[in-house]
């Protein structure tokens, strides 16, 4: 079973960063889907982030309008581990954020899934990690 451990969470200032790291034995395969989500308290799950590794072990990211220029995923696969860089955070983007991967798929629905954030059908999660953004 795929085993995934977020961390790097913290509480900091409104317009400051802050990188995540989402870590675990093969989470950077070739055919992998990794996602990043978040929840705050009375709101539904967001997608906020993705990363596919297609057959080549190219990572390309998608990222929906909400967070875009603001957010980057990227990978270090030899060591197994997938971040996500936020800056200019703001009080809104107060939440547990946690990661999601999925390597049970094809080729193109894997890529569909990392295009659609939608929080269902992933093979594991993360336990999660709490960013709280307050001035």
């Amino acid at each position: 079973q795929l085993h995934l451990m977020e961390s790097g969470g913290g509480s900091v200032q409104p317009g400051e960063s802050l990188r995540l790291s989402c870590s675990g034995s093969g989470i950077t395969n070739r055919l992998t889907c990794l996602g990043w989500f978040r929840q705050a308290p009375g709101k539904e799950r967001e997608g906020i982030a993705s990363i596919y590794f297609d057959a080549r072990g190219a990572g390309t990211t998608y990222y929906p309008d909400s967070v875009a220029g603001r957010f980057t995923t990227s990978s270090d696969i030899a060591g197994d581990t997938v971040y996500l860089q936020m800056t200019n955070l703001e009080p809104e983007d107060s939440a547990t954020y946690y990661c999601a991967i999925d390597q049970s798929g094809t080729y193109y629905n894997l890529l569909r899934r990392c295009q659609s954030y939608k929080d269902v059908g992933w093979q594991s999660w993360g336990q999660g990690t709490q960013v709280i953004v307050s001035s």
